[in-house]
């Protein structure tokens, strides 16, 4: 984990923000940054997500800055966390965006292709400038696709992991046929640093921080 100076090179429409940064804190996926703008009026720093790779940093998931415009300089921590690994085996990758953006995912699309993977992306929220080869399905298909590939990964906030178990009940075999990881999201002022619980997460009687346990964590874990 290292500690540099970065800012805010464009701010797009969608909340997302490109980030110049030293190439050793980019984020891998899954990973994030804790930034805070020089003389932001907010006292807390802000979790930021890679999306898509960018000149001298990257783009990040969309993310609530308001205060945020393009110059800003930025106080940067990271990369903090656990990302996603893809098997070097998988050829077949579902990619499942449950409740939101799918932009925390776009990241594995590249690391997927290298490997030449059938990808899918499963989601009710549109991705743009997907490459032709990456198909999209509506999120009814996710027990479908989790049938079908041979890793998976999931991006959900904490407080829909009730729904997303109900929806495996209904199958319970569709995840055990593939490996899968899942991004839990939460808020994570402390950064992994001070142990403040606001992130804790229950997994099997035992209280897990989602900012330095995960926050990418085994889908089995979590059912």
């Amino acid at each position: 984990m290292k500690i540099a100076a970065g800012s805010v090179a464009e701010i797009y429409l969608d909340g997302s923000a490109r980030i110049v940064c030293p190439p050793e804190l980019i984020p891998a996926p899954g990973q994030y940054l804790l930034a805070h703008a020089d003389a932001s009026p907010h006292p807390l720093p802000v979790p930021l997500f890679s999306s898509l790779s960018a000149p001298h940093g990257f783009r990040s998931a969309p993310t609530p800055t308001p205060s945020w415009r393009p110059g800003d300089l930025l106080a940067l921590r990271g990369p903090i966390g656990h990302s996603f690994v893809i098997p070097p085996s998988a050829r077949r990758l579902a990619l499942i965006a449950f409740d939101d953006s799918p932009a925390r995912l776009l990241g594995l699309i590249p690391l997927a292709l290298k490997q030449n993977a059938e990808i899918v992306l499963v989601g009710d929220s549109p991705a743009e400038d997907l490459p032709e080869i990456v198909e999209v399905q509506p999120l009814k298909a996710m027990l479908n696709a989790l049938q079908w590939s041979d890793y998976a990964a999931l991006d959900i906030e904490r407080e829909n992991l009730p729904g997303l178990r109900e929806r495996l009940e209904r199958n319970p075999q569709a995840p055990a046929k593939s490996e899968a990881q899942v991004l839990v999201r939460a808020p994570m002022p402390c950064g992994a640093l001070a142990d403040c619980g606001v992130c804790a997460l229950i997994l099997r009687h035992e209280w897990k921080m989602i900012c330095k346990d995960g926050p990418v964590f085994g889908l089995g874990e979590l059912l």
